[in-house]
C-alpha cells in the first residue's frame, strides 16, 4: 500500500500564492491519474484537480486559472501551485489516485487564506 504525504500547507493572505507537495512512499509512475482534493470545514471533500501520466491537467471550475498541478514522477511526487488565493481556499488539502483511491489518505496539509 502506498503511503501518502502532503506538505507545504501555510497561512497566506489574500492573493498570495503557495506550493504544496505530495510525496508518495512508491512508484506512481505506473498510475494513470492523481489528484488533489480539498476539504474545507463543514464541508465534504471535493475533487481540486487531476494531473494525467504525462503532466496534463484538468482543474476544478473555481480553481481553474489559478491553480496548476504537476507531477514528477522519478521523484514520486505531484504538486499544486496556487496562486492568487482566496478566503474560500482555506481547507485540508489532500492527494490520491483517480478515479479509485488508495484505502487510506494521507493527513493532509492546511492551507489557510485570510483576507
Amino acid at each position: 500500500q502506498v503511503q501518502l504525504v502532503e506538505s507545504g500547507g501555510a497561512l497566506v493572505q489574500a492573493g498570495g500564492s503557495l506550493k504544496i507537495s505530495c510525496a508518495a512512499s512508491g512508484s506512481i509512475s505506473s498510475i494513470p491519474i492523481m489528484a488533489w482534493h480539498r476539504q474545507a470545514p463543514g464541508k465534504a471533500r471535493e475533487l481540486v484537480a487531476l494531473v494525467t501520466s504525462a503532466g496534463s491537467g484538468v482543474y476544478e471550475e473555481a480553481v481553474k486559472g489559478r491553480f496548476t498541478v504537476s507531477r514528477a514522477n522519478g521523484e514520486n511526487t505531484i504538486y499544486l501551485q496556487m496562486n492568487n488565493l482566496q478566503p474560500e481556499d482555506t481547507a485540508i488539502y489532500f492527494c490520491n489516485k483517480y478515479p479509485k483511491p488508495f484505502d487510506f489518505w494521507g493527513q493532509g496539509t492546511q492551507v489557510t487564506v485570510s483576507s
